[in-house]
């Protein structure tokens, strides 16, 4: 028996809910999805993504500091506004792409592919340490 149901008949026997109370609230936990018990901070999607680099190579300035955070719902919108570009536009940028070696085509991106990107993106952490110089993208 689950604790949250163990909770709601120990209310019930407890008098302080009605025994119609309990048979809502214990439906309510039967709806939940499965998975559900999982803590909140696990459940929820990242709402930015953050990109850090450190670097110490001492170019006479100082160290570099980058710190980028990018909220996900402009991600979302960049992707929604990416279906406004032209189509000849949209095969000049992907021509450019593959030049520089990145095989990457913008008309697959659409919202639906994206949403399936961020679910993903809750575990991402890459962490790329190179001697004076560390690189952080990660989820939050």
């Amino acid at each position: 028996m689950s604790e949250d149901r163990r909770r709601i008949l120990q209310l019930l026997a407890e008098a302080k809910i009605t025994a119609d109370e309990a048979e809502r609230l214990i439906s309510a936990l039967e709806r939940e999805p499965v998975g559900a018990e999982a803590p909140a901070a696990a459940r929820r999607s990242p709402k930015y993504l953050r990109v850090v680099v450190d670097d110490d190579h001492g170019h006479g300035e100082g160290p570099t500091k980058v710190n980028i955070r990018v909220p996900m719902q402009l991600l979302r919108a960049g992707v929604r506004l990416g279906a406004l570009i032209p189509p000849q536009a949209r095969d000049e940028v992907n021509a450019r792409l593959r030049e520089q070696g990145i095989a990457f085509d913008l008309g697959q991106l659409k919202p639906e592919n994206l949403e399936s990107l961020i679910e993903q993106l809750d575990d991402l952490t890459v962490d790329v340490d190179q001697q004076r110089t560390k690189v952080r993208v990660f989820c939050e």
